[in-house]
Formats: structure tokens, sequence, C-alpha cells
């Protein structure tokens, strides 16, 4: 039991980094009820266009300097594609049956991968990502890597801010309106093309900071790193309730957790070690099956209009 709140950091760190990515997925479709699998390539995407802008600045820049226009980078970058693929990829197809635009996700997913690893610079290695120097933190038992640090402040942070957007100002209620009915938020005079675009660049963001999280926190970035993670976020909204920009992240931070406990535990039981670490991507999955058994709308509920 004394490793129990280290596996509980752990999880809440990386069940965080879920969220962060999940709300990409849960905004659009609660939406436009699109199922974007292109997300965890945007979330990739990100990664790059931080890493870019920290080695275009001059040698010896420090972190925390750098840190700044890294997130820009990888926003713009994110937001660019996210963009660029709603407007060229789904909106030709917003009233095709659904099977045409959930292809046309996997089909672009694939493509912006093999993108990177065309014209990156040795994009099928693992790129050495900045890392924050010096010793851990200690909180008692607790150990927390520096590079973690940025994550913990930044998925509140975004969190806060974007219940505060759809709340309150004009934008966020018309995203409420288009997402319970597009066609009289059309006769509201709501601007649905427009409330769909930023929906995209909002989850495109949101995965840009995760994307500058994930590479603090691990040190080095992939061009294959958004297909285990884009699947993962994606399991962490139905978690939650798909739809539900709450529940995206407590799904991220039930999965995470989960996951922490399965992987950290397991090992330790004799003659079980290689159903641990080895598999704690199947843990992930379980727990989904798990909880779609028990409450099929998910842990808040989901929160999609009925449509015809």
């Amino acid at each position: 039991m004394h490793e129990l709140p280290q596996q509980l950091a752990n999880g809440l760190i990386l069940g965080a980094l879920y969220g962060l990515i999940a709300i990409g997925y849960t905004m659009v479709y609660g939406i436009v009820q699109l199922i974007n699998f292109a997300h965890g390539e945007i979330f990739m995407i990100g990664g790059f266009g931080a890493l870019t802008a920290f080695l275009v600045l001059p040698n010896g820049t420090a972190l925390w300097v750098a840190l700044p226009l890294m997130i820009v980078g990888g926003i713009v970058c994110s937001v660019l594609v996210a963009v660029a693929a709603e407007r060229f990829a789904y909106r030709p197809l917003r009233n095709a049956p659904r099977l045409a635009p959930l292809i046309t996700a996997i089909g672009l997913s694939i493509a912006l991968q093999q993108a990177i690893w065309k014209w990156y610079p040795d994009a099928n290695k693992d790129h050495p990502f900045p890392r924050f120097a010096g010793e851990p933190f200690h909180l008692g038992s607790v150990t927390i890597q520096r590079g973690t640090i940025f994550l913990l402040i930044a998925a509140p942070v975004c969190m806060i801010a974007l219940g505060l957007f759809v709340a309150k100002t004009r934008m966020g209620r018309g995203m409420q309106a288009t997402s319970q009915d597009p066609d009289t938020a059309k006769l509201m005079g709501i601007n649905t093309d427009r409330i769909i675009v930023m929906a995209f660049a909002i989850g495109a963001a949101f995965a840009a900071v995760a994307a500058v999280a994930y590479g603090l926190k691990d040190g080095q970035i992939s061009y294959r790193m958004g297909f285990l993670m884009g699947l993962k976020a994606f399991t962490a909204a139905v978690l939650g309730g798909i739809g539900n920009i709450y529940g995206a992240m407590l799904g991220g931070i039930t999965l995470g957790i989960a996951e922490a406990l399965a992987t950290g535990y397991i090992d330790n039981i004799p003659g079980m070690g290689e159903f641990g670490s080895a598999w704690k991507d199947v843990w992930a999955f379980v727990l989904l099956i798990l909880v779609l058994l028990i409450r099929p709308q998910g842990l808040l509920g989901e929160r999609v209009a009925d449509r015809a």
C-alpha cells in the first residue's frame, strides 16, 4: 500500500494527458456527430510543431523562455491542419452517410502520419524533446518529475478556460445550440459552419498543448505516437460520456489511474508480471468494455441530441 500514492499520482498525470486529447474527440462528436480518428495525428503534429519552434531558436535558449513559443508553434500547426481537414475532408461529406466521413477520418489519419514520416528529417526515429533539468520534486512518498509540472498546470487551466468559454461567451452558447439542433440554430442566425470550425480548432489547440506536455514528460516524440494516444483518448471520451466536455477529462483521469494501478500492482504479483506493463494497453480497453456493459452512456452521460 505504500506505493498507492505514487501510482495514483502517475495515473493522474497520465489521465490528464488523455483528457486533454479526449476533449477534441468529444467536442467534434458533440456538434457534428463525427468521430475524428485523425485527431491522434493532430496531436502528433502539434508535438512536431513545438519541436520545430524550439529548433529554430538560438542555441542555448532556456527552456522556460522557449516554452511559450513552443506552445504557440504547436497550436498553430495543429489548428491549421485541423481546420484544413474540416474544410476539405469533412465538410463536403457532412450530409453523406456516416460511414463515409468515418472512413475519410481513418484515411486522413494514415495520410498525416505518412506525411510527417516522409518530410520531417529522420522521422522514423524517436526525436529528443527538450526537458527541464534538475531533480524531481518530492511530496511525501510521491515523486513528481519536473517535466510533468507543465501538464499538471495546463490541464486544469485549459478545462476551466474551456468551461467558461462554453458557458459565458456568445460563441460557446452557439456551440451548445448547434450541438442540440443545427437546423434550428441556423434559423436563429448562428453560423454553424463557423461553430464547427471553432470546435475543430479548440480540440486541436488542446491536443497541441497535450503534445508539448507529452514531450516534456517523456523527453521524446515520434510520428507514431498519435495512433495509440488517439485510441486511448477516444476511449477516455467514451468512458466519460461522448459529447460531454467534463466527462472527457473525468474519463481520461479514470483511465490513467486504472492503467497505472493495473500495471503497478500486477507487475508485483508472482507469476503475473507478464500481464502488467506489457499489457497496460489491454487493461485500458478492458475498462472500456466493463464501463460500456454497466453504463453504456459513460460516467457522466452523453450530451448529444438525438437527430433524425
